[in-house]
């Protein structure tokens, strides 16, 4: 009754102020109750500092091309490691006006704001933030995202510890490097790339404004998926940057005003996938697990632009044979519910089970009619396409259309956009191709493309597809007749075996297009592939003899037959180990092996590895000898001039080009090897399940065309380069030879008299 008597208070108020009293003891007895609980049981469970004070982000593997551009990306984590200095100010000043107004005024609390918050909760209110950016890092780093009181107090201890540990620099470079922001994005920098495609110093103040209002719910905000609200968060940071005097009212209102462009696709270029697995196999033999997290940077040898030339390539002239040879009809066929929402719901089931491929999109058919059709695409977009654009489909509307290519709605089919932006049926091919080339002095990889579509089908048929050579295998063939005495001017007779000898034959073969010219000489018979004269010429040289020289152009001997058919290409090689190969003839009789990896850096820049090799082949690498290589390569380049590869030189309006067409028996492979420049390359297209290509198919019509596409843009502004003429080398005729041979070099025909001058 003390208070009572020295402070005398009317009756009628007594039990209120008994009330109060007793309350606000109550109130003390729970905060000292809630300090030693805090101070006895949750202070012990609070984890070290390790994590903030010895920062050790999980950045990704990156893949870039030899000009800096990234080509692939792994981890679970996109995130960069920026250093506070490096973040632009505006950046900074737009976080904390959103997040935390007075970061650099308190020690790590915000009490005002937390007591709001531990009322609200008390009272069964909206559970409310006031969290500080110290607290958020705390949080991130060491609990979990649920609210409860114990959480909360834990994140206040921790707030305190970190402030006491670490600048407020400092923790802000945390704080913007490791939170999430949507899109599987961590840290403002990745998520600059994610949605705007830029670096952070080339934000402009609407852009670093719209990443500012992330953090509170990255899924409400997120601008690529709700544009609506991420707008109204930007201008909540603009205001709140305007009342604090960060910008200016003419800054406020031209931010305000800008639209923003959100980048919807990949963050990384879909063109380089072969290539960046290439790169991850490797790193991972090395840095197992740590090679997703340790922020490995690597700069390949590749050069984006052939790169991309290269991918387009692929995919353009893969479509291309694809239509050639019809319409299958669609990948999928449902029928459509009649209730819209179940409706609905099942298209984008199917959708879902068939991704797009780059620009060859999926779309489910809505409407049919004899000359039209209606679909639906995964975007919602309501297109219709008619007339030319039905394309090799049109016949598949008509109702004598077969069951298997019938379009009906519910079937799924397959669309691109034409160059007027008109959309266009098509089909994912069931063929496939690869491309590769590399660096013919240094063996550096320029471009490779393992296949169509690498989420497709990530086998890298550059690399790993072990295929019949067919015709490509022929100019080794007759680079091991030069050294057996043959010249460009040898005669061979080109009629079949069984035309020449009393022999029983048990394999007689024959030339592609069934033509045989009689006497033809050796560069002649090369360029028009022809198969006779190049069994005439194996048999003579001798087949163990051949066997054994193909290891000096880098193939497994063991991979080809030790019979005739070896001079038409039935062993085993794959395009990269056919694109060294040829490079023996391209830089002059050395053999170089194909390199990837320029350089390895760490996520601190700190240079792990860098590539020696040279960029010309020492002397210790020639395995031809430079004479067989010139003449080689003399007679190679009349194969682009007025052979089977003579859409080469039409087509590029060079005439330093120099390949080789390949087709094997049935057509089951089409090739091309080539080179001009110092740049060889290879293409090849082909069934994995290995079948005929078409009988009207040859290496000229599936991978030349891929090979002219790809080395176009290789070649862009070079001139050709003359080669040097090697000692003991001379030109009779029109035709390159060795010094000994004279102008009547091997007249005698090959299969009717002598095998050859020797």
């Amino acid at each position: 009754m003390f208070p009572f008597r020295m402070f005398p208070i009317k009756d009628k108020y007594k039990p209120l102020l008994k009330w109060l009293l007793g309350f606000a003891a109550l109130a003390a007895l729970a905060l000292v109750l809630l300090t030693a609980y805090t101070l006895l049981v949750l202070a012990p469970q609070l984890p070290a500092l390790d994590a903030v004070t010895d920062y050790r982000p999980k950045i990704p593997l990156r893949v870039y091309t030899a000009d800096n551009v990234l080509i692939g990306e792994f981890g679970q984590e996109h995130r960069d490691f920026v250093t506070v200095q490096d973040i632009p100010q505006q950046l900074r000043d737009a976080i904390i006006a959103i997040e935390d107004e007075r970061f650099y005024n308190h020690s790590g609390v915000d009490y005002k704001g937390v007591l709001r918050a531990l009322v609200s909760d008390v009272t069964g209110g909206v559970k409310q933030g006031g969290s500080t950016i110290t607290m958020q890092v705390a949080r991130t780093f060491f609990l979990n995202q649920e609210w409860t009181l114990p959480r909360k107090l834990k994140e206040t201890l921790l707030a305190y510890r970190i402030e006491r540990a670490l600048s407020k620099d400092q923790i802000l470079e945390l704080y913007m490097n490791q939170i999430y922001l949507g899109q599987r994005s961590y840290g403002f920098s990745s998520a600059a790339r994610t949605y705007f495609g830029k670096p952070l110093k080339d934000l402009s103040l609407a852009q670093n404004a719209m990443l500012a209002g992330l953090p509170q719910n990255p899924a409400r905000h997120n601008p690529a998926v709700n544009p609506e609200r991420a707008k109204l968060r930007q201008m909540l940071v603009l205001k709140n940057m305007l009342r604090l005097g960060n910008i200016t009212q003419a800054q406020f209102a031209q931010a305000s005003a800008e639209p923003m462009h959100i980048k919807t696709g990949p963050t990384v270029e879909a063109h380089g996938a072969f290539v960046a697995e290439m790169v991850r196999q490797s790193l991972f033999t090395q840095y197992q697990e740590a090679t997703y997290t340790m922020g490995l940077s690597v700069v390949t040898t590749i050069n984006n632009a052939e790169q991309l030339a290269a991918y387009e390539s692929v995919r353009r002239n893969v479509l291309d044979y694809d239509h050639r040879h019809g319409y299958r009809g669609p990948e999928a066929v449902i029928d459509l519910p009649a209730e819209e929402d179940a409706r609905d719901d099942a298209m984008d089931a199917l959708l879902l089970k068939h991704p797009a491929s780059d620009s060859l999109l999926p779309a489910v058919v809505t409407e049919v009619a004899a000359k039209s059709l209606k679909a639906e695409l995964a975007s919602g977009e309501a297109i219709q396409i008619s007339g030319a654009e039905l394309g090799f489909a049109a016949g598949a509307l008509q109702a004598n259309a077969s069951k298997t290519q019938r379009l009906r709605p519910g079937a799924l089919i397959r669309v691109v956009q034409n160059a007027k932006q008109k959309w266009v049926v098509s089909q994912s091919p069931e063929v496939d191709a690869a491309y590769v080339s590399i660096n013919a002095q240094s063996g550096a990889y320029r471009a490779l493309v393992g296949g169509f579509d690498f989420r497709r089908k990530n086998f890298n048929h550059a690399t790993s597809a072990w295929r019949q050579p067919g015709s490509s295998i022929k100019p080794f063939i007759y680079s091991a007749a030069l050294e057996r005495g043959f010249s460009p001017s040898t005669l061979i007779n080109d009629v079949q075996l069984s035309a020449t000898t009393n022999e029983d034959l048990k394999w007689d073969p024959r030339n592609d297009d069934g033509k045989y010219d009689g006497p033809i000489r050796m560069q002649d018979a090369l360029a028009q592939s022809k198969n006779v004269v190049s069994v005439r010429i194996l048999k003579a040289i001798g087949v163990d003899y051949a066997r054994g020289y193909l290891p000096r152009f880098g193939f497994d001997e063991d991979k080809h037959p030790l019979n005739l058919t070896m001079a038409l290409g039935t062993g085993s090689v794959t395009p990269v180990q056919l694109a060294s190969a040829y490079g023996v003839f391209a830089n002059g009789g050395y053999l170089v092996s194909p390199w990837l990896i320029q350089r390895v850096s760490d996520g601190r820049g700190k240079v792990l590895f860098e590539s020696d090799r040279p960029a010309t082949p020492p002397e210790e690498s020639r395995t031809v000898d430079a004479r067989n290589a010139f003449v080689t390569d003399s007679m190679l380049r009349e194969v682009t001039r007025s052979g089977t590869g003579a859409m080469a030189s039409q087509k590029l309006q060079r005439q330093d080009l120099a390949g080789k067409t390949g087709t094997t028996s049935d057509a089951v492979d089409g090739w091309f090897a080539g080179y001009a420049n110092g740049i060889v390359s290879v293409a090849w297209m082909g069934y994995d399940e290995p079948r005929s290509l078409g009988s009207r198919e040859f290496g000229a019509t599936l991978a030349l065309p891929i090979w002219i596409d790809s080395m176009r843009r290789a070649l862009v502004g070079t001139a050709p380069t003359p080669r040097p003429v090697p000692d003991n080398v001379v030109y009779a005729d029109g035709r390159w030879s060795f010094s000994e041979f004279d102008s009547d070099a091997g007249v005698k025909t090959l299969g009717m008299d002598d095998p050859v001058e020797q």
